[in-house]
């Protein structure tokens, strides 16, 4: 297995997408990465962590040897993945009222957790689902 395919593999079991309109999709994000920067991963970027700071760091430390259809394609797809991540790990404090009050049993369980909070978006306040949406669950 190559590491742009371990790489696509994280993304698709760790951070599993539902489109936003305004944001790339995960999905969307890591197969412009592979399709423009999976050869110069493989590459120039051995033995690096692949999540997406790291990547970032060191496609950039190597953009003189980057292709530059991935030069012009990685910060776009590394800035969707990131900006995903970022709205995953704040969802819980943006929605920390409807899980006390709607989710309280299930609260500590990540995964009942978020599929208690997912049925409750009707009840929840407006940031809440906006929260949901941009981290790609609606």
């Amino acid at each position: 297995m190559t590491r742009i395919q371990l790489f696509l593999c994280i993304i698709a079991i760790s951070v599993p997408s539902m489109a936003a309109a305004q944001t790339m999709k995960f999905e969307e994000a890591a197969a412009m990465l592979a399709a423009s920067c999976g050869k110069d991963i493989d590459d120039n970027c051995r033995g690096v962590n692949l999540d997406a700071t790291r990547l970032k760091e060191c496609l950039g430390r190597n953009q003189d040897v980057v292709s530059a259809k991935c030069r012009t394609d990685y910060p776009q797809a590394l800035g969707a993945i990131q900006q995903r991540i970022t709205a995953r790990t704040s969802l819980v404090r943006l929605c920390n009222w409807e899980l006390n009050r709607f989710c309280r049993e299930v609260r500590h369980d990540p995964v009942k957790g978020l599929q208690c909070l997912l049925e409750s978006t009707k009840k929840a306040t407006p940031n809440c689902n906006k929260a949901i949406s941009a981290a790609g669950y609606h």
